[in-house]
């Protein structure tokens, strides 16, 4: 097992919007119940971004992040059973209280007292982490660290499928073609919807929506997103849902407006400011409107046997990495090449578990 005696080891703290510092911090030790990870890459999403911003509306500083990410155990607490050294796994990282009406009807996921590993409680951003055993998940022996260090936000587009259902044959548009939405669609596609289109100004995100094998990529600066869709769709027919995942104004009343009657719109991305919707017309249309929010555990192991299977394409969304101690730079760099950007990684520690270290 892993000595962690008098042990230390490397800590990346953001003390307070875009000041972040590497601290020296002691190894944690494998308690009951708890295991003992070493990350090897964690992502950068959207929210962790606005944390950096300091728009995060509920996360304090000083913060540790970290809450996408693949790891390897290293040390088990006193009779695990279920996870070893050399596990390769990932995290779910919801802390909910398991006692209010939403948990008790079994979605945590929007608990009352919620709170999220790397927003209100300490990430992963570290050499070693303390987690307990219930927020783990196995990833496949044959899948990469790379690939499962993506698991948790193709998790959130597993569960935004799911609200719609049986997904098979039906018409699919996409609004925002980030790694939120470039999943989503991958997730329909993958769960038989019979074409999915997605729309973004962003040409780099259409080219990687591209190479993912999406039906069909629209720019709504270029062109009229209705026509188009109408002819992709059909002019009666159009999209039977429409998953939002871009988040700004334009995107919901795109998504309103272009719906044909009876259409499913499903809210996926996180707005900043309350939007204005044509609710007269939501009324006139039948429209279902409908949100998701994050993922259960059940979402991540459906997302893992996803990758698994080889239906969705991972790879061409990262587009670069740095070191642990290069969180700064990966968030200036984020900020000086947004246009460019899909999925940024933190690398810990890319080769995994080392036996060495025992």
């Amino acid at each position: 097992m892993l000595s962690t005696d008098d042990k230390k080891m490397r800590k990346v703290v953001m003390s307070s919007p875009g000041v972040i510092e590497t601290i020296e911090a002691t190894v944690p030790k494998a308690e009951k119940d708890h295991l003992v990870i070493r990350p090897a890459y964690i992502g950068i999403c959207g929210s962790d971004i606005h944390v950096y911003h300091g728009k995060h509306p509920y996360t304090p500083y000083p913060v540790v992040q970290g809450h996408e990410l693949s790891a390897v155990v290293v040390e088990t607490g006193e009779g695990e059973t279920e996870f070893k050294p050399g596990d390769a796994v990932t995290i779910e990282p919801q802390v909910s209280c398991g006692k209010c009406f939403p948990c008790k009807e079994g979605l945590y996921n929007i608990c009352n007292e919620l709170k999220v590993i790397g927003f209100q409680t300490e990430g992963t951003a570290a050499d070693y982490v303390s987690i307990h055993r219930k927020h783990a998940v196995k990833l496949p022996k044959d899948m990469s660290l790379k690939e499962g260090s993506l698991m948790e936000p193709l998790a959130v587009a597993v569960r935004a499928v799911g609200k719609a259902g049986d997904i098979q044959g039906k018409q699919v548009l996409v609004i925002g073609a980030g790694p939120i939405g470039n999943l989503v669609a991958q997730t329909a596609k993958a769960g038989g919807a019979s074409k999915v289109l997605v729309s973004d100004v962003n040409p780099k995100r259409l080219d990687v929506a591209s190479q993912c094998g999406i039906d069909g990529g629209i720019d709504p600066s270029r062109e009229n997103l209705n026509e188009r869709i109408e002819k992709e769709f059909g002019k009666e027919q159009k999209a039977d849902v429409i998953f939002e995942c871009a988040g700004v104004q334009k995107a919901i009343e795109s998504a309103v407006q272009t719906a044909r009657k009876g259409t499913e719109i499903i809210v996926v991305a996180v707005y900043e400011t309350s939007p204005q919707v044509d609710l007269a017309w939501v009324n006139e249309c039948e429209l279902t409107l409908s949100g998701t929010a994050r993922y259960t555990k059940d979402d991540v192991k459906s997302a893992i046997e996803l990758a698994g299977n080889g239906k969705v394409s991972l790879t061409p969304l990262i587009t670069d990495e740095f070191e642990l101690t290069e969180f700064a730079q990966a968030y200036q760099h984020i900020d000086a090449n947004s246009e460019h950007i899909m999925k940024v990684l933190i690398r810990v520690n890319p080769q995994g578990y080392n036996k060495k270290q025992e």
